[in-house]
């Protein structure tokens, strides 16, 4: 027999409600808490952060990666084609470096290769009027009678020193192919194509230097008398002085700002520059500086000159154009185009009456083997 054990008074088991407190929920502002989950329940998932949404986080990359090439692209030179690695830039304004005759000039590819002490008799040209923009070209074609001259049966320039100069510095030669469009082999054989002459009026010009390890370029102009390598459309390509590999100038939209030291006679209204003959040239018709005139055979030394007549137009007439602001701003250099084929007369008779202005830019140059005569990329002074 079982007995039970005497009470205590006090509860043996869990209160049947709240122990104390009322039984509505305190008048603290707040949300009440929620209950505890029973029943052995997941715990609900911590949020994420909103940088850990894979996402969001690839899109953000992207639009700083985008950023930082677009800084880049803002940032950087633009570099003025024809091989040139000097970091100049094509702007509507720059500096032209006025270069004498005899000058070698900054940064020189070799030593002088010129051969002619005297110098041709300069000429100014028909239709260089001073009423146009300071800013126009005026230009003239490479086979113009009269456009060059100097001495029969001599050569203005040693074009095999020259060639002989670059083997003796690889470098230089690869430096020079870069910027005349060849390859670095095919040098020797270029310069001998060339045919030597000397320039009969100040020349404006893309004139290229080297400079550590690499070629410089810089807008000049060449004085009359200066020995020069031009081709068989009659464009300048090779500086004797200095060896310089030339192309044809920058346009600029504003009144270019000349550097160097003036000679006497120089107008920059009397400056022109070369665009190329229409046909490739088969003869150079130049004058001698005792004003006799001679013809010289395309890629010739002077071996096979001959004596020729005074040509009826023995000044040559320029065609003014004035350079219009590039369409697209995003490019500093003008695809390469086909050589003009116009019939027009350039050698035109000896009036001052002005020709028509005309309102597209020559031709830019592609730097190939065959040369276009128009426009390059950069407009930069050397630095003195």
């Amino acid at each position: 027999m079982s007995v039970d054990p005497p009470s205590s008074g006090r509860p043996t088991g869990p209160p049947s409600g709240p122990l104390s407190g009322p039984s509505q929920p305190p008048s603290g502002g707040g949300p009440p808490s929620e209950p505890p989950s029973g029943g052995g329940g997941k715990e609900p998932e911590p949020r994420r952060p909103w940088w850990g949404s894979v996402p969001r986080v690839a899109i953000i990359a992207t639009a700083v990666v985008a950023a930082v090439i677009l800084a880049v692209v803002l940032s950087r030179p633009d570099n003025g084609g024809s091989g040139a690695s000097d970091g100049g830039t094509s702007t509507s304004s720059g500096e032209v470096f006025l270069q004498p005759a005899a000058d070698t000039g900054p940064d020189a590819f070799t030593e002088s290769t010129t051969e002619e002490k005297s110098s041709a008799s300069p000429v100014t040209p028909s239709g260089a009027t001073e009423s146009a923009p300071q800013n126009a070209l005026r230009g003239v074609k490479g086979d113009a009678p009269g456009l060059y001259g100097g001495t029969r049966n001599v050569a203005s320039c040693d074009v095999e020193k020259q060639i002989r100069y670059f083997e003796d510095a690889p470098d230089k030669q690869r430096a020079f192919a870069s910027v005349i469009g060849v390859q670095s082999s095919e040098v020797p054989s270029y310069l001998r194509s060339l045919t030597p002459v000397q320039l009969r009026m100040d020349t404006r010009v893309t004139n290229h230097g080297y400079k550590n390890g690499a070629p410089t370029s810089y807008q000049a102009v060449l004085q009359a008398g200066t020995a020069v390598l031009v081709n068989d459309r009659g464009v300048p390509r090779v500086r004797c002085a200095c060896g310089n590999p030339l192309s044809p100038p920058v346009a600029q939209q504003s009144a270019p700002k000349t550097t160097g030291d003036a000679w006497p006679g120089y107008k920059s209204s009397n400056v022109v520059t070369v665009t190329p003959a229409p046909e490739p040239v088969d003869v150079f018709v130049m004058c001698e500086p005792d004003g006799e005139w001679f013809e010289r055979h395309t890629g010739d030394t002077g071996k096979k000159d001959e004596k020729t007549k005074k040509p009826d137009k023995p000044s040559p007439s320029a065609s003014v154009t004035t350079p219009t602001a590039p369409s697209d701003s995003t490019s500093s250099q003008p695809p390469p185009s086909e050589p003009p084929t116009s019939d027009t007369d350039t050698s035109g008779p000896t009036t001052d009456e002005p020709p028509s202005a005309d309102t597209q830019e020559p031709p830019p140059d592609a730097n190939t083997g065959s040369d276009t005569g128009g426009v390059t990329t950069t407009d930069q002074a050397p630095a003195s």
